[in-house]
């Protein structure tokens, strides 16, 4: 008869597979398609081949950041997170820098064929990703390149999808932005934790982020000959079905952003904070969504809200900081 200690199998390893997934924190990807998507809505136009083109290349250079980002913490990382594939051998330190320079060659080759102003925001932004990982990350400039990360981002969807709309993509590319500082200065303190001024500045900033996305736009004035009596203005003071999502949307940023920024407020522990700049990452999907909305493209709002689930669940098997 078998020895029952001969017989039993030891636990697989994780798979190369996933190794890559947590290298290239797939469960945060789904944060991305909504910069390019916000940005062709801010253009007031509809989406086309070059907003897929904007996508791709969205993708595409996020995706070389975080191979770069582990690349370039491989020691820090093996002090405080030696379970990363990097540190623990899973991924050669040169076949995630290999995977950093395809990425970023591939985004600029998908920018290039959506016109020169994208192609032109496009490399901009790499240039971007690329400073802040080698240089920038470990200054007081690191919220600043990460915020302007996503501006170019958003800019670089609008300006693919009808470059004259480029000025309409201003505003939404600003509220994407202080949401990105905020979260950023949270994330520069996830493995020390013992802050609370970053999640407090980062709570602040969501609750004005979710006033101004989800109030209702002022309804506009009557001509100034106009006779009807006060009365007929008040039906256009109640909310339209388009009004109510975008306060809907703004309250599911401010929902998903807020609670666990206010968690590590009241105690900056490494694990609350990292749970808040997670929490961060994935509200940037109903911010887009709510900045959609309120640039009158419902379709596309809707679109980036399926997207909320399936991050959510992502991120309970890959984390994504």
């Amino acid at each position: 008869m078998n020895d029952p200690a001969r017989t039993t199998r030891p636990a697989p390893a994780p798979s190369r597979l996933q190794a890559w997934s947590e290298l290239l924190r797939v469960s945060a990807l789904f944060t991305v398609p909504g910069d390019a998507l916000a940005g062709a809505a801010a253009a007031s136009a509809p989406p086309n081949r070059h907003t897929a083109l904007a996508v791709g290349t969205s993708l595409c250079l996020y995706e070389a950041g975080m191979a770069l980002n582990d690349w370039a913490d491989r020691e820090e990382d093996a002090v405080h997170r030696p379970h990363r594939p990097l540190p623990s051998g899973r991924i050669p330190p040169a076949a995630a820098l290999t995977a950093a320079g395809a990425l970023t060659a591939a985004g600029l080759a998908c920018a290039s064929r959506a016109g020169r102003p994208a192609a032109a925001l496009a490399t901009a932004l790499a240039g971007t990703v690329w400073a802040y990982n080698l240089g920038l990350k470990h200054t007081r400039a690191a919220p600043a390149t990460m915020a302007t990360a996503r501006c170019l981002d958003l800019l670089l969807g609008a300006a693919a999808t009808s470059a004259p709309g480029l000025r309409g993509a201003l505003a939404p590319a600003a509220a994407l932005g202080c949401h990105t500082w905020a979260v950023t200065a949270v994330s520069r303190r996830e493995t020390e934790g013992g802050a609370t001024a970053a999640p407090l500045a980062a709570l602040g900033t969501t609750l004005a982020l979710g006033a101004l996305t989800g109030r209702p736009r002022p309804a506009p004035a009557p001509p100034a000959t106009s006779t009807a009596p006060a009365a007929s203005a008040e039906p256009a003071a109640s909310l339209t079905p388009g009004q109510l999502a975008r306060t809907a949307l703004a309250a599911a940023y401010v929902a998903t952003a807020a609670r666990p920024l206010f968690h590590a407020v009241l105690n900056p522990s490494p694990p609350l904070t990292q749970r808040a700049v997670g929490g961060g990452i994935r509200a940037m999907i109903p911010l887009q969504a709510a900045l959609a909305a309120r640039s009158g493209s419902p379709l596309t709002a809707a679109a980036l809200t399926g997207l909320i689930p399936i991050a959510r669940k992502l991120a309970r098997k890959v984390s994504p900081t």
